[in-house]
């Protein structure tokens, strides 16, 4: 099952283990049963203090536990943890055995102090990006904390519970059976949720905190090459992030970031957490900026954020990045995440063999439409306009496959659904007036971008389409602010023009501390 290459590598990780680990199999006569023994058994092969035992008791088939030897599993997986997860499984082997988490001392003293019963089932796919962020953070949690048990359970293993629960989109995490977040969620996003005074003592932290040269609002391409930029001209440089990583971590495939031939979105955004790290940057994560005021007699500039936290900087940088675009129809948010969805490599297997449509026809909504051909019955995909705007490779591919009907001049009206899940969706044929609906089943909104700047309208200036307007030097309207990457007017929304933009707007700001004489 494993290739050469991937058996070497695992076997360097498996000699890390701290103690001897069970691989706790509840099997099947199903083809995926035969599987997953097929990879535990290479798995114990590759060690001799991993150890594959086929009497578990789980109540899914087929699904293996991950346990100290002789000890009953915490950390389970319904599914055969390849693709995204393989990563999962390596960390959960080698947590279980005792190999320290990378975690600061002070995140796991607060890990080992929680208590209760925490049961909590992640419900994935395969091919998601998102995932094995949840995924490695609760097995962390189970593999600390005697009081955790999680499962990774691959939807697509388990058509019948992902229906009758009316799973729609992944990751969808349930805790002691009820509903308890869907989306990515790191290890400090569940903290906070299941710790009701991290966000206090969070916010009370940031709050103390000197002023920083160098505030970079953002942790995105754009906010990690500003930080980088200013802190190898000495400055103390903070980073409050939302989400560090930023849209990056959304995106599966990453082929034009110049001298990286190919990566995926996820890798990246360690990578550049990890190269800012590197400066000594002061990395705020889960931290949203709701507000921005210019300092008082030239003094300081202040960011409040979500949590009530207050910080200061000298100078400011925003790289808040953008998001996906709403169509804004009635309906729409209705059935967010229950048929409505934005991420076709992460939620597409939970509609195979259902009939979906896809929403733009861009690059992005014709590379969905392709993605989805190979899993669902059929894709309907509408563009407004009067032709698609993907680039000719992409709509020559397109063309060639039997299961999709292409529909232009399509204007979407309406997001229906039986109060559960979504059945279809209307239309007006922008030619004939006329209004039709369509029956489907799941529908991939593709329609491009919108800035992450609705918190700065009454503060500095905006283009009419929201964006941050900038001058050749990334300098926004009010003075030591600075702004980059895509939320601001800088044309063409790619990786590598945000990185150059934020290492832009980050020597504008040293060269406005200079003359400033801070």
């Amino acid at each position: 099952m494993l290739d050469a290459a991937i058996k070497t590598q695992l076997q360097s990780y498996l000699e890390k283990l701290d103690s001897p680990i069970d691989l706790v199999a509840t099997l099947d006569d199903s083809p995926k049963a035969a599987e997953m023994r097929e990879l535990l058994t290479e798995i114990a092969s590759l060690s001799d203090k991993a150890r594959l035992v086929e009497n578990g008791d789980y109540h899914r088939r087929p699904s293996f536990g991950v346990a100290k030897a002789g000890e009953r599993p915490r950390i389970h997986f319904a599914g055969v943890p390849l693709g995204h997860e393989f990563t999962s499984l390596v960390l959960a082997l080698l947590q279980t055995s005792g190999y320290p988490p990378r975690l600061e001392a002070e995140e796991i003293a607060q890990i080992k102090a929680l208590s209760g019963a925490f049961r909590f089932e992640t419900f994935v796919s395969l091919s998601c990006v998102n995932c094995p962020d949840v995924v490695q953070a609760l097995n962390t949690l189970a593999a600390l904390n005697p009081a955790f048990e999680t499962v990774m359970i691959d939807g697509a293993n388990f058509l019948k519970e992902v229906e009758e629960r009316q799973i729609m989109s992944v990751p969808t995490i349930y805790l002691n059976g009820a509903p308890f977040g869907a989306g990515r969620m790191g290890l400090q996003e569940i903290l906070e949720k299941l710790d009701g005074g991290a966000a206090t003592r969070a916010a009370e932290k940031i709050s103390g905190k000197a002023v920083f040269d160098v505030l970079v609002i953002g942790g995105g391409p754009a906010g990690s090459a500003a930080a980088i930029y200013a802190a190898r001209k000495g400055l103390a440089v903070g980073v409050l992030a939302e989400r560090f990583g930023g849209q990056v971590q959304d995106t599966l495939s990453i082929e034009n970031l110049i001298s990286i031939k190919e990566t995926e979105g996820p890798h990246l955004a360690a990578a550049l957490e990890e190269h800012v790290r590197g400066y000594g940057v002061d990395i705020m994560n889960l931290q949203k900026a709701v507000r921005l005021a210019p300092g008082e007699n030239g003094g300081p500039i202040e960011v409040r954020t979500a949590s009530g936290a207050t910080l200061k900087g000298k100078s400011v940088i925003l790289s808040t990045g953008a998001r996906w675009r709403e169509m804004k129809t009635p309906g729409e948010a209705e059935y967010r995440a229950r048929g409505v969805a934005y991420c076709p490599h992460c939620d597409g297997p939970l509609f195979k063999g259902k009939r979906v449509a896809v929403i733009g026809g861009g690059n992005s909504g014709v590379e969905a439409a392709i993605d989805l051909a190979g899993i669902v019955a059929h894709v309907v995909l509408l563009e407004f306009g009067e032709a698609l705007r993907a680039d000719a490779v992409l709509q020559r591919k397109l063309a060639s496959l039997a299961n999709v009907t292409v529909l232009k001049m399509a204007q979407t009206r309406e997001v229906h659904g039986d109060g559960q899940k979504v059945t279809g969706l209307s239309y007006t044929d922008r030619v004939s007036g006329e209004l039709h609906r369509l029956d489907l089943e799941g529908i991939f909104v593709q329609i491009g971008l919108l800035p992450n700047t609705d918190w700065l309208k009454e503060t500095l200036a905006l283009s009419s389409a929201g964006e941050i307007v900038i001058d050749h030097k990334g300098q926004t309207s009010l003075p030591g602010v600075f702004a980059a990457g895509d939320c601001t007017t800088t044309p063409y929304k790619q990786i590598v023009i945000a990185m150059g933009e934020g290492a832009k707007a980050s020597l504008s700001a040293f060269d406005y501390l200079i003359r400033k004489g801070g």
